[in-house]
């Protein structure tokens, strides 16, 4: 099962307020264990809202929006992506995170969707597709 790990964001965060030396070196102890686990298939961090955009979709109109986005505690402020046996493996991994914030924070966990949950409209011709397209992205 694979799932995308969210760091939500913070008010620290959303300043830009960066980690400290002895966050960093905690963090990366922590990634390194991941890695050494076989959990772990990417993660970042994300700079602060004031430096996106989002597109907002009504119909054929595309209309750019720019950052900070309101609700900060609705914003992301870093992600990993895991493989993992279930979402109880994920979870206890998430409880030896170090906390990512310098302040109380939140992580969410949100499973990916796989070809077999999209039922019979998921044709196999689109799941050799798909298929290929992870093999050349390196993703498979």
């Amino acid at each position: 099962m694979r799932v995308m790990v969210m760091v939500k964001a913070t008010e620290a965060s959303e300043a830009g307020t960066m980690p400290s030396t002895a966050d960093f070196e905690a963090m990366g102890r922590f990634n390194e264990e991941l890695a050494a686990a076989g959990i772990i298939l990417a993660g970042e961090g994300l700079h602060p809202s004031s430096k996106g955009k989002r597109v907002v979709f009504d119909g054929s109109s595309r209309t750019e929006v720019d950052g900070p986005f309101l609700a900060t505690n609705e914003l992301v402020a870093g992600f990993w992506l895991w493989q993992v046996k279930d979402m109880a493996e994920a979870v206890e991994w998430v409880k030896r995170c170090p906390n990512p914030m310098p302040t109380r924070s939140e992580i969410e966990i949100r499973p990916l969707f796989e070809a077999a949950d999209f039922g019979e409209a998921f044709t196999p011709e689109l799941a050799e597709r798909e298929d290929s397209l992870r093999q050349t992205l390196g993703a498979g």
